[in-house]
């Protein structure tokens, strides 16, 4: 059997990461806490123990060489994954919180709502509620668990849970909806505002596609960022918005919304609680897991 290569001192694989990831050995002993001269000695160190020359010393700073170019990225990752497990510890010992991030329409439209029926059942379990209005705003690295949208499950760091596979489909005010009575399709569409997102511009066209009908966007008249946006909007009686089933569930079944259209079309991708891999066996996460998967089934068979 192979023996393991030995791992060089801790000083010095940090000061080789800092060092790579500044190019200088200046800034990475300002960093560290140390002088210049200590981080050239730990290199130095590193560099006999590994056998290979992994910086080039320059006028001013420093490169690294093919081996300090191949040997950076492992221990920058590996020192950012001891960063988020100390975090992690460090969270876990201060509070019983499940920090939660997703977007603000889903929190505001469809979470909060049921959380009740969630404090009714786990009383011991306190929710801290993050939210973002966008994809790229969202870090699961600083929170228990998200819920996001996606079109690709596939980072492999993180454990995907599927929630549900939504249906899209036109929602107003039951005012809107009577001064459409009398046409169809397109008549019909063109006789109230629509309402667009202009970070989903494919929506209306997705839709309009399915049901058969022409999209000359003359009839656009409010443009959002969010669905929520666009939902109050709608509530208010401003025009027709498109927008997944679940989170106009609650409003179609009172009566606030009404679908002046049969027709729903797929979203593209689905809805997922996700959460890094390495912790899908705690008992908060498996907790608050089960309980969603619960909710979007009583949801979408409503």
């Amino acid at each position: 059997m192979m023996s393991k290569p030995r791992i060089p001192p801790l000083g010095s694989l940090r000061a080789f990461e800092a060092s790579a990831r500044l190019l200088s050995f200046r800034l990475a002993g300002d960093e560290l806490g140390v002088t210049q001269s200590a981080i050239s000695h730990r290199i130095a160190e590193l560099e006999t123990i590994l056998g290979v020359k992994l910086f080039e010393r320059l006028p001013r700073g420093v490169s690294l060489t093919d081996a300090g170019t191949l040997y950076y990225p492992y221990m920058r990752d590996a020192f950012e994954k001891i960063a988020r497990g100390t975090a992690l510890i460090n969270r876990i010992g201060t509070t019983d919180d499940l920090a939660l991030e997703t977007y603000a329409t889903f929190a505001i439209r469809w979470l909060i709502p049921r959380l009740t029926d969630f404090r009714k059942f786990n009383p011991n379990l306190a929710i801290r509620i993050g939210t973002s209005q966008l994809d790229w705003e969202l870090n699961i690295d600083s929170s228990d668990i998200g819920i996001i949208h996606t079109t690709r499950p596939e980072r492999m760091n993180l454990h995907y849970r599927l929630l549900v596979k939504a249906e899209m489909c036109p929602v107003c005010s039951p005012q809107v909806a009577a001064r459409m009575d009398g046409g169809s399709g397109v008549k019909a569409l063109n006789k109230v505002p629509r309402l667009a997102l202009y970070t989903a511009p494919e929506d209306w066209g997705t839709w309009l596609e399915a049901a058969g009908l022409a999209d000359t966007g003359q009839a656009v008249t409010l443009k959002f960022d969010t669905y929520l946006a666009a939902l109050q909007s709608a509530l208010d009686g401003q025009g027709l918005a498109v927008a997944p089933d679940f989170l106009v569930a609650d409003d179609l079944k009172a009566g606030r919304l009404v679908a002046p259209f049969p027709l729903k079309v797929p979203q593209p991708g689905a809805w997922y609680m996700i959460c890094r891999k390495e912790r899908v066996g705690e008992a908060r996460i498996r907790q608050f897991e089960r309980w969603l998967v619960e909710q979007f089934g009583a949801t979408t068979s409503s």
